[in-house]
């Protein structure tokens, strides 16, 4: 059984890495925050010291799993992370911050039991995740969320006018637009559209192939 020293380094420990995903989430506006998440670590540690405590206590006189305490932990936190899910329409938010205290109850589990190296390294991953794979994300995202399109169409007045209005019902934002000259009677319209993430390319093109007078669109 730990001395009073390493009971509090543990815990010490366990609150400090726990603290540093918390903050990343608190900086991000996230529902679980700093404190949240030293409790969960902080808590989860203590109820594995004390698991710990109690095998050494009481193994000559029955039998005990000394991890047992730590597997309802890592369960029942589920629980929690739950509360920080939030579904608005066809978007859900919070599964991160869900994943986060599970994963800093995890950290301060290993934490209780002495495992620091494992506990610094798995605080970087996340920290890692939380950070620059976001970053890398939204990169991503904005990236896919343009679109163009080379639309063509019979050459009369107010089809680029049609064309927007159905956009405007998806949604969609004309950011760039040219006209070429297809032939007498048609012409090439490029578009560069801005979406969001939850409208699809083909709903877009249904869209606008919809419209009279539009004979072909390519994604470019």
């Amino acid at each position: 059984m730990p001395d009073l020293f390493e009971v509090l380094l543990r815990l010490g420990i366990a609150a400090i890495l726990a603290g540093l995903v918390g903050l990343e989430r608190e900086t991000s506006n996230r529902p679980a925050g700093l404190r949240t998440h030293i409790l969960v670590s902080v808590a989860s540690s203590l109820v594995i010291i004390g698991n710990l405590y109690a095998f050494d206590l009481f193994k000559n006189q029955t039998s005990m799993d000394p991890m047992r305490l730590g597997a309802q932990v890592i369960s029942g936190i589920g629980f929690l992370g739950a509360g920080t899910i939030i579904k608005e329409g066809p978007t859900i938010r919070g599964l991160t911050t869900a994943a986060s205290l599970w994963s800093v109850a995890c950290i301060g589990l290993v934490c209780g039991i002495g495992f620091y190296m494992g506990a610094i390294f798995a605080t970087g991953f996340v920290l890692l995740s939380l950070i620059v794979l976001n970053k890398l994300e939204i990169m991503i995202n904005e990236k896919n969320a343009y679109l163009n399109l080379s639309v063509k169409s019979v050459d009369r007045p107010g089809q680029i006018g049609r064309i927007g209005i159905e956009l405007g019902r998806l949604n969609v934002t004309i950011k760039n637009i040219s006209i070429e000259t297809a032939d007498d009677f048609n012409v090439i319209i490029k578009l560069t559209l801005k979406s969001l993430k939850d409208i699809k390319a083909e709903d877009i093109i249904e869209a606008i192939g919809a419209i009279e007078g539009i004979s072909l669109i390519e994604l470019s």
